[in-house]
């Protein structure tokens, strides 16, 4: 959901949010029916049978999380600036900070100069997005405008 009608609207992406969450599950899925379902053996190894069980479905559940954790990317703009949140980073800048907002290069993303030469990425407007990406960097970048007004 774009934020045309809110200049405000959270900025998220759709093709990377939705191939994780699906990966997501899916590892869960699979991860979680090899420990259930696999071979057990029965001789003297049986402690060790639980332990590759709960090893693979821990693997499988870590690697979930980490795919949920990059579904939820997000960047929420406010009248007072922008609070990007990528995989491992949270960053609150306020609008001044900010000089440029583009694709920089062949970055995947868009990417916010700063005032102290700094870059930083904002994850939720991905270039796989087509056309949604342009229209959300666009505004994006309208709002880093309107702010510096």
């Amino acid at each position: 959901m774009s934020g045309q009608g809110d200049p405000y609207a959270p900025f998220r992406p759709v093709t990377g949010a939705r191939v994780a969450r699906v990966a997501a599950l899916a590892s869960l899925l699979v991860f979680g029916g090899i420990a259930l379902l696999g071979p057990s053996y029965t001789d003297s190894a049986t402690a060790m049978s639980v332990l590759n069980r709960v090893s693979i479905a821990g693997f499988g559940l870590a690697m979930a999380a980490f795919l949920w954790r990059y579904a939820r990317i997000r960047a929420v703009p406010s009248r007072t600036g922008l609070l990007v949140v990528n995989l491992v980073q949270r960053r609150e800048l306020e609008w001044a900070q900010v000089v440029h907002v583009g694709f920089s290069g062949g970055s995947p993303w868009v990417v916010l100069e700063l005032d102290d030469t700094e870059e930083v990425a904002v994850m939720a407007i991905q270039r796989a997005d087509g056309r949604r990406a342009q229209r959300e960097a666009a505004r994006l970048a309208a709002l880093v405008e309107h702010h510096h007004r």
